[in-house]
């Protein structure tokens, strides 16, 4: 039988502690619903972690095993988790603690563990690439905006975007922004708005709201369709803490529907202050560049040879007379010489032409189809010939043929 227990013989408070933490571990792992205060993730495999319960102000501290954290997702403050813990005691500090074996997000802390996967399962696909970002242009001819129709968002881009700069023109395309239906209508308008060659950029704009109302900012398809645009998409939906996939794919993410209003459009008052300035920097080198050449012209002017600049024009006129007559010369002789080459060739040309053989008495002979007779046997008594002489051409018949060369006696036969 144990001795009582007095303040002659007290028990040691290794004893009571180690009671305690026997009679708190029989009461086994049980499953509860709190709310993660904080998240300490150490090198270790033990993490740590801070729960409180979702109606009473109870605090505690667990711990769990690194691969636990990490078959659940990401495990964030302020999200609901259910989750099987063990209640323990710490032996050296007597203090009460818990032991997590498994952890679910609930909730909203489900949504983000979906969120988180949907997230990485498409940055390994590469499309949030930051290098294949489109660049914004300067200053769009037409800027398409989807966005709830008579929305404050709607109303956010146009007001501060004509702000800066009046001549904005928008394109419209309302859609539903939230809700079962609201991707498949934003991806139908981004469609259109992305076939239409006046449109420059693109700005998807929701004003905040919960995880549940900005989901379909996050739907896969949604995020595809924007990868695969050829115009630039600005993603302006909810506040500054809100962070749809929708940003991470988008060309641009503005923090809120006002933020984008701003950065898809110059400030005219900027840019004119900016041409002003311009200007003035111009004038200025204009004016530099005038005073450096002025100095340089007068020294120029000083020098002894510009005292009487008229004495090296004489010099060089009489140059040039010099030169201008020598090339005279040169070129009549030259073109003497190729004249007389001309009349040589000439001469040489109406030697051998025809017209001269024919002016010299002889004649050309040719048969009713044109060809030259150059023979007797190129033809036969009777036919009709062409005869070309120097002033004419004479049409005979041949009577006889007869076959002596020129000068050469007629033969016995011939007779």
């Amino acid at each position: 039988m144990a001795e009582p227990n007095t303040a002659d013989n007290p028990r040691s408070l290794a004893w009571v502690v180690n009671a305690v933490k026997g009679w708190v571990e029989r009461c086994g792992a049980i499953w509860v619903q709190a709310q993660v205060i904080e998240v300490t993730r150490r090198s270790g495999p033990t993490q740590f972690l801070t729960l409180r319960d979702p109606t009473e102000e109870i605090s505690a501290t667990a711990t769990c095993h690194r691969r636990v954290l990490d078959a659940a997702g990401p495990i964030e403050s302020g999200m609901t988790v259910t989750a099987l813990i063990r209640p323990t005691v710490w032996s050296r500090s007597g203090r009460l603690s818990f032991e997590v074996s498994e952890i679910t997000p609930t909730g909203e802390g489900q949504l983000l563990a979906q969120l988180e996967r949907r997230k990485r399962l498409l940055e390994a696909e590469g499309l949030f690439d930051v290098t294949l970002h489109k660049p914004i242009p300067v200053l769009p001819r037409s800027i398409g905006l989807i966005t709830g129709a008579g929305s404050d968002a709607e109303r956010d881009v146009q007001r501060h975007a004509t702000l800066r700069w009046p001549a904005a023109r928008f394109v419209v395309r309302n859609t539903l922004v939230q809700g079962p239906t609201a991707a498949q209508q934003v991806i139908a308008a981004l469609a259109k708005l992305d076939a239409d060659p006046a449109v420059d950029v693109i700005v998807i704009a929701r004003g905040g709201g919960s995880l549940e109302d900005l989901l379909p900012f996050s739907d896969e398809a949604l995020v595809r369709a924007v990868y695969a645009t050829k115009t630039p998409v600005v993603s302006a939906i909810g506040h500054e803490r809100d962070n749809p996939i929708l940003d991470l794919v988008a060309d641009l993410r503005a923090s809120t529907p006002t933020d984008a209003g701003k950065l898809i459009v110059p400030d005219a008052a900027e840019e004119s202050q900016a041409i002003e300035m311009a200007r003035t920097r111009l004038r200025q080198a204009v004016t530099r560049f005038v005073d450096v050449e002025t100095a340089h012209l007068t020294q120029v002017r000083s020098r002894p040879v510009m005292v009487n600049p008229t004495a090296t024009l004489d010099i060089t006129a009489e140059k040039l007379d010099s030169a201008l007559q020598r090339l005279r010369l040169a070129t009549n002789r030259a073109l003497d010489a190729e004249s007389r080459d001309v009349d040589h060739m000439l001469e040489r040309v109406r030697a051998m032409s025809p017209k001269a053989t024919l002016d010299r008495g002889y004649a050309i002979l040719a048969d009713s189809e044109g060809d030259s007779i150059t023979s007797v046997d190129d033809t036969d008594p009777g036919a009709n010939l062409s005869v070309y002489l120097s002033d004419g051409t004479l049409v005979v018949t041949v009577d006889s043929l007869d076959r002596r060369t020129p000068n050469q006696p007629p033969s016995q036969e011939d007779s």
